[in-house]
């Protein structure tokens, strides 16, 4: 299987130009998102198909080249594509359009990697040729969605680790006077500087009460936003502090203690896990050391006096 030196160079200008354009287009897409005043009033204040449990509504396909490209991988039931969307804004990735920038990626580079290889290993048997571009597109596939993964458990992480001492200060404000929407205002102030990322989503919602949403859909998206269990459970609880009418610093308080021990024994799940990867180090690494250390000297004297006598005789 020859291939020409020309053919070979365009093969990889091409590949090279796909994966640049790829990248280029999807930083420039997610960091400067071109989106007018009148785009972000209908994030916050449009009605959403499927009622408002939905974080994003369904969009009508992109027509320019993320659009064209992401349709390859882009997801066919909208119902799969709201899943994806929810992912994508609970790793951080906010962009109006993320869904067709993420598919785009994933479509070019699945394309990309092959030709590539085919580019790299022209004079390969069709067998094994076909199993590394076989490789390349699995590869260039499922890269992004392994960095979406990541990206999303690193900042549920990082928001849930703030977020018991959030909860106190939410119940000291409502015991202390303070409205439910006061005080998130109060406790997304003070948490700024210890916890930027939890309280730029408290924050969140406190715009989005002040633009006029109800405030129930904003915790709902709050929880969509960040997809912890432990914030679903917050929203549940005042969701029926609010259609029951109890008192909802009792509500707090028992869903504070409740966080708390929770992340106590996380805590300690983590501690008891220690022991073991502990004991396989030990086995792999201390042990031999320990053994040369302990056993050596005497394996040197028995070699010393033993095997001159065994010699003797």
């Amino acid at each position: 299987m020859q291939l020409s030196v020309a053919t070979l160079a365009l093969m990889v200008t091409g590949a090279a130009f796909m994966v640049v354009l790829a990248v280029v287009f999807a930083v420039r897409t997610l960091l400067n998102p071109e989106r007018t005043a009148r785009d972000r009033v209908a994030d916050l204040t449009s009605t959403r198909r499927g009622g408002p449990d939905l974080l994003i509504q369904p969009q009508a396909q992109t027509t320019g080249v993320a659009g064209r490209v992401g349709a390859l991988a882009r997801p066919k039931d909208e119902d799969e594509a709201n899943l994806e969307r929810r992912r994508l804004d609970q790793a951080g990735f906010r962009n109006r359009n993320n869904l067709e920038v993420y598919s785009a990626i994933r479509a070019a580079l699945a394309l990309a990697l092959p030709m590539a290889m085919w580019a790299i290993l022209p004079e390969m048997q069709l067998v094994y040729l076909a199993f590394f571009l076989m490789l390349g597109a699995t590869a260039g596939y499922y890269i992004p969605s392994l960095h979406v993964s990541n990206s999303r458990q690193k900042r549920q992480e990082e928001l849930l680790k703030p977020f018991p001492d959030a909860l106190d200060l939410l119940v000291s404000s409502v015991e202390a006077g303070l409205g439910l929407d006061a005080a998130f205002r109060r406790v997304s102030v003070e948490m700024e500087s210890a916890a930027p990322l939890l309280a730029g989503e408290l924050q969140a919602v406190n715009h989005e009460v002040a633009a006029g949403v109800p405030r129930l859909e904003a915790l709902r998206k709050l929880d969509h936003r960040t997809g912890l269990d432990e914030v679903n459970a917050l929203v549940n609880v005042l969701m029926q502090a609010d259609r029951f009418g109890t008192s909802v610093a009792k509500a707090l308080r028992i869903h504070a203690e409740l966080v708390r021990k929770k992340r106590m024994l996380a805590a300690e799940e983590s501690a008891a896990r220690i022991s073991p990867k502990l004991t396989v180090a030990m086995i792999l690494f201390i042990l031999p050391g320990l053994v040369i250390v302990l056993a050596g000297p005497a394996f040197i004297n028995i070699v010393r006096n033993l095997i001159p006598v065994m010699e003797g005789r």
